[in-house]
């Protein structure tokens, strides 16, 4: 059995239910581009679940030998900086035989700003043409 590795797209989380939706569409596009052997898994910090310790878990009870965590936030504040490496530590104690990496937050890549950029561009495209 080849090794198997588990994506987490981790968020914030929002008490309306329809919050997490771009989020299940990016796993949903993930699931389609990875290969067999990657689980792709959201979770959150607070007000949806899975949390992120459930979610590893998850991933863990599947076979997964590396989860990488993805924080899906475009800005870093005290969650990122702070609550997000405790719980990072928290899994990891759970979870001694799977390596669990986390990933730098979106919003720090600048290939995700670039398309945000281009985003706010074509609106102002939409913009001048009457739309």
């Amino acid at each position: 059995m080849s090794a198997r590795h588990g994506i987490v797209l981790f968020g914030h989380g929002a008490r309306d239910p329809r919050w997490a939706e771009p989020f299940e569409r990016l796993a949903h596009k993930l699931r389609g581009q990875c290969g067999p052997d990657t689980t792709v898994g959201l979770a959150f910090l607070e007000l949806m679940s899975p949390d992120l310790p459930s979610a590893v878990a998850e991933q863990a009870a599947a076979g997964c030998t590396t989860v990488t965590v993805v924080p899906v936030f475009v800005g870093v504040g005290g969650h990122i900086r702070r609550d997000l490496p405790a719980v990072i530590d928290q899994c990891r104690i759970a979870h001694p035989g799977v390596d669990i990496q986390c990933a730098a937050p979106v919003g720090e890549d600048d290939t995700v700003l670039d398309a945000l950029a281009a985003y706010c561009l074509r609106q102002i495209g939409a913009v001048g043409d009457g739309r």
